[in-house]
């Protein structure tokens, strides 16, 4: 792990090769927590969340394809439990044997596949709006598989579109499919956006968008929920994203609690939605 010295709270992990970049917030002697963005978000995600939180040591991570991370290698697809392998690589840097897990939307599954895998490894869990993966239904698969592949296939050589101007971009990231505040949206943009000769560029590696070519099955994913030993805290935005499966799946934890708060999917960059989060991991010190 090596600390960037010009700003004092970017992290870089190495794990297999390939860079993990990370933002740090708090104390160093304070609880620490590692916070999962969602996709096409970036460790930024959490910069407001950070305003609130006393005594907690925030450790932010951009996954892999995000940010300021590297890409996977072009034929390696984007599967969401290849995160699950990160992160604890990451663990094992910070030299934390047990950890305290926060996850938004994508990293709420991701958390959620790690904490069932090694239960003895994860001590708390704050899901927000979200809790384990999408699923394709088995007798689904093949045609989906197909369809995804065949996706892939024409993308191969695709030309992405530059942006003209940063403002460009923030505005692109205001009105997208879950809107966020013109200050959210700068600060992803500051950390996912790339400038080059011809104009700007997300970071994102542009293979995020393609469609999965393989996801679990939902009695699969209700394996990993059950197997989850740590407490979990849910927190869901009024205006947010519930799916039919949610109500199964939240029965399937051995130790829940549940809020519904005021909030659209990003509730957790939004002050009200923020502070009530950052109350949440704030117990966490007592």
């Amino acid at each position: 792990m090596e600390a960037v010295n010009n700003v004092g709270n970017e992290l870089r992990f190495e794990v297999d090769g390939h860079l993990i970049a990370a933002l740090e917030f708090g104390p160093q002697d304070g609880v620490p927590v590692v916070a999962l963005h969602g996709w096409l978000d970036n460790a930024a995600t959490y910069r407001l969340l950070a305003q609130h939180l006393q005594g907690i040591r925030l450790i932010a991570l951009d996954l892999m394809g995000h940010g300021f991370s590297d890409h996977r290698p072009a034929a390696m697809p984007y599967y969401i439990w290849d995160n699950v392998a990160d992160v604890v690589a990451v663990l094992d840097e910070l030299g934390l044997s047990q950890a305290n897990l926060l996850g938004h939307s994508m990293g709420a599954s991701i958390a959620t596949l790690l904490a069932g895998c090694y239960p003895e490894r994860v001590a708390r869990l704050c899901l927000v709006e979200g809790i384990a993966p999408l699923v394709y239904e088995p007798q689904q698969l093949p045609q989906l598989m197909a369809a995804a592949l065949d996706k892939r296939r024409r993308m191969r050589n695709k030309t992405l579109r530059p942006y003209g101007s940063i403002d460009e971009v923030v505005q692109a990231r205001v009105n997208g499919r879950w809107p966020v505040s013109e200050q959210a949206a700068r600060w992803l943009v500051e950390r996912g956006v790339v400038q080059k000769h011809d104009g700007i560029y997300w970071r994102n590696d542009a293979s995020l968008v393609l469609p999965s070519i393989l996801r679990m099955s939902e009695d699969q994913v209700r394996a990993f929920i059950r197997a989850v030993a740590a407490p979990a805290q849910v927190v869901l935005g009024r205006e947010g994203i519930e799916s039919d499966l949610m109500p199964e799946r939240l029965d399937c934890f051995r130790q829940l609690e549940v809020h519904r708060v005021a909030g659209n999917h990003h509730l957790h960059l939004q002050e009200s939605g923020a502070r009530f989060v950052a109350g949440l991991l704030n117990g966490w010190t007592e």
